[in-house]
């Protein structure tokens, strides 16, 4: 990369993350749609058991992602041998990490839910979502291997594939199994649970098998399944670990602000579990355009061109910015249109509907924030990018708590600390690639 990344490299590495990411979130949608047509205790424990889940599923995802930094470092260094050798301890890890997550969700998701979670319709219907969806775990940690190994090596155009697929599966399965369609059993939220299980293991069943046809898996030695190296897992590992903190704490601070919803009652919840879908499927361009950066970024550091990193992020910024602004004026029109996708229910619309101009008016700030924030994680100081995103966490959950409980704001109001997380994290994460302390980091 001695020149920067033109506009249309930019966009070839990151369009196809954009449609396995719109595939991918398609379960989600169709999950929430479904099951807002079930009833409002469905819809909300959904959101409850969906986001435990996402929980545990994030500290594989910032492991993933520590893989792909130093992936994409090497790719940079052109030493194409060492990808295959991660790549493959990647999986042994993941393999470990499903079995022992498996375990912990049997054994104490009832008890967690029992302690945070006030309703007992919502405790009951979180506890059968969380005990049919656990099992795709493992096959989502092998996916994210593969998303860590494409992304890394900048050949993107896979993941498209697998995510169609996983989607096309997932609709299926969820009309037949919430329902009771084509002689499938009702199991309605069973069955959503269930379908999506099923659609990750499908996913990985496709990237295996196109892994072993395709010629590049020869040139980055791929499955060659060596023994056990505690070199190359202690380094991902001294990467990922800040990220999988960091992604944990994200999360969590999902949950927690979910958990804080459902005290004030089963329909704020409801309308915040289709906000939440409507707000991740309209920020779907935002975070492929964030792994793009990080990728870009460590592949630069790579070759050695350090002083390209902020011309990078400003280049895929104003991408992103762009794409953004159309999302949001085509929201903006017709927000009652995506809201019915998910419920039929007046009430739930017009309650929907006030917050829905709050929460895509944070889609701008949050455009530019991200991609600062990927930038510190791919120059490989992970460390700094936990502690960044710890501090507007914490100063997150402040705001949320003070506005629900002490100033007893409405549902639109606690929804505007989405502005308050993007502007946080944009600023430190800005302020810290403009110092420079990043540069002489090794991996």
């Amino acid at each position: 990369m001695h020149t920067l990344p033109s506009y249309h490299k930019i966009w070839k590495i990151s369009y196809p993350i954009i449609l396995s990411l719109l595939a991918q979130n398609i379960i989600a949608v169709t999950d929430t749609a479904f099951l807002g047509r079930v009833g409002e205790v469905e819809l909300g424990a959904s959101a409850i058991g969906g986001l435990f889940y996402y929980s545990l599923f994030i500290l594989g995802f910032g492991f993933g992602t520590g893989a792909q930094i130093l992936i994409g470092r090497r790719n940079g260094e052109k030493q194409f041998g060492e990808i295959g050798r991660i790549f493959d301890q990647t999986l042994y890890i993941f393999v470990v990490m499903g079995i022992v997550l498996l375990i912990v969700i049997k054994l104490w998701a009832p008890l967690f839910f029992s302690t945070f979670v006030s309703s007992p319709a919502i405790y009951d219907a979180s506890v059968i979502f969380i005990q049919y969806r656990m099992w795709g775990l493992l096959f989502a940690f092998i996916n994210v291997a593969f998303r860590a190994y494409y992304v890394g090596t900048t050949n993107t155009k896979l993941l498209t594939y697998s995510a169609i697929i996983m989607a096309v599966v997932n609709i299926f399965l969820d009309y037949c199994m919430i329902f009771g369609n084509f002689g499938f059993p009702e199991m309605g939220i069973a069955g959503a649970a269930l379908a999506s299980a099923i659609s990750e293991g499908v996913s990985a069943a496709f990237f295996f098998i196109v892994a072993f046809l395709d010629k590049n898996t020869k040139k980055y030695q791929l499955f060659r399944f060596p023994k056990f190296d505690k070199e190359i897992v202690v380094k991902t590992w001294n990467i990922s670990v800040f990220i999988m903190l960091q992604n944990f704490v994200s999360i969590g601070a999902w949950f927690a602000f979910f958990l804080i919803i459902e005290q004030i009652g089963e329909r704020p919840l409801a309308i915040s579990n289709i906000m939440r879908s409507i707000y991740m499927l309209l920020m779907l361009h935002i975070w492929a355009f964030s792994a793009t950066t990080n990728t870009l970024v460590s592949n630069a550091i790579g070759e050695g061109f350090v002083k390209n990193v902020p011309a990078i992020i400003g280049r895929v910024n104003k991408i992103s910015v762009l794409i953004t602004l159309a999302v949001m004026l085509t929201a903006f029109a017709m927000p009652d249109f995506l809201i019915r996708i998910y419920t039929d229910d007046p009430l739930l619309v017009s309650g929907t509907r006030t917050v829905f101009y709050v929460v895509i008016s944070a889609l701008l700030p949050l455009a530019l924030a991200v991609n600062w924030f990927s930038a510190v994680s791919g120059t490989a100081n992970t460390k700094v990018a936990l502690t960044i995103e710890t501090t507007t966490i914490v100063l997150y959950l402040v705001y949320v708590y003070y506005i629900t409980f002490v100033a007893n704001a409405s549902l639109t109001v606690i929804w505007t600390s989405e502005f308050v997380y993007s502007v946080l994290l944009g600023i430190l994460s800005y302020f810290y690639i403009k110092s420079g302390r990043w540069q002489k980091i090794k991996v």
